[in-house]
């Protein structure tokens, strides 16, 4: 009996295997690369066949731009620091920014639904890394504070265009 090209093809592809290995560093940390996000406003690019991710009731992920004003004198020597993060409507996000030459990228998870606070971490290839604390209004505006590795500290705003 012979078998449908077809379905040798679909065999071949299910035995195939492919899965994704880290990338570390010398001293252990995980490397993280730097996945680029379109402008603030703009739809996330879906792969051709691939359903977008939805939240709740169909919500679909919104690009927010992040604002981090300075409030201390390491900070004020980089100035206003821009990134942004893309709300997955899911009670987390993807969280990128440019600092120092360095583009940080990592993620934002909420901890408390009931007033939408939330916590978010981003590493960089030189190094740097930051920490914030965050609460949201809506899915689509926020504020909080963030701290680098350097000792910067901001005040942080989300969405709001």
């Amino acid at each position: 009996m012979r078998m449908p090209r077809a379905l040798v093809m679909m065999v071949a592809v299910a035995l195939s295997g492919c899965y994704v290995v880290p990338v570390r560093s010398p001293d252990g940390t995980v490397l993280y690369d730097y996945y680029p996000l379109p402008p603030a406003g703009a739809p996330m690019p879906v792969p051709p066949g691939a359903a977008p991710a939805a939240g709740p009731a169909g919500a679909m992920p919104a690009v927010l731009s992040a604002r981090l004003y300075p409030v201390n004198e390491m900070a004020a020597q980089t100035g206003v620091v821009t990134g942004a993060v893309t709300n997955l409507m899911t009670g987390k996000g993807r969280f990128t920014v440019n600092y120092q030459g360095d583009v940080l990228v990592g993620e934002a998870t909420r901890v408390s639904n009931e007033d939408r606070r939330g916590v978010a971490s981003a590493f960089g290839s030189k190094g740097t890394y930051m920490s914030c604390e965050y609460q949201m209004t809506t899915p689509y505006q926020g504020t909080g504070e963030c701290t680098f590795s350097n000792g910067a500290a901001y005040k942080l705003h989300l969405g709001g265009n």
